[in-house]
């Protein structure tokens, strides 16, 4: 059973600072691409941070130099830093693990920045 479960989500001031993890069991992590989406209301989900089996990474250009995604293999663990957080980073977070054609996704975690 293929298991991606999320902690660290909650509400924050903006220009605040939180960090999400996602926990993986039921898959070789190392093998796996791991990334965060989200999705805010009224919007489409989208990919916010990725990174690949190998350690490459790609951003959104509206996170760029504000998030960074990082991952543990030997705790199957993949992180988000987000820093200087804006009303606009709003959204469900959803932790994603990619090896074709496997596609698995977390439950989503609420990330809130008020203003």
């Amino acid at each position: 059973q293929v298991q991606l479960v999320e902690s660290g989500g909650g509400l924050v001031q903006p220009g605040g600072s939180l960090r999400l993890s996602c926990a993986a069991s039921g898959i070789i992590f190392k093998i796996y691409a791991m990334a965060w989406y989200r999705q805010a209301p009224g919007k489409q989900r989208e990919l916010v941070a990725r990174m690949t089996s190998d350690g490459n990474t790609n951003y959104a250009d509206s996170v760029k130099g504000r998030f960074t995604i990082s991952r543990d293999n030997a705790k199957n663990t993949v992180y988000l830093q987000m820093n200087s957080l804006k009303p606009e980073d709003t959204a469900v977070y959803y932790c994603n693990a990619h090896w074709r054609p496997n596609n698995y996704w977390g439950q989503g975690t609420q990330v809130t920045v008020s203003s």
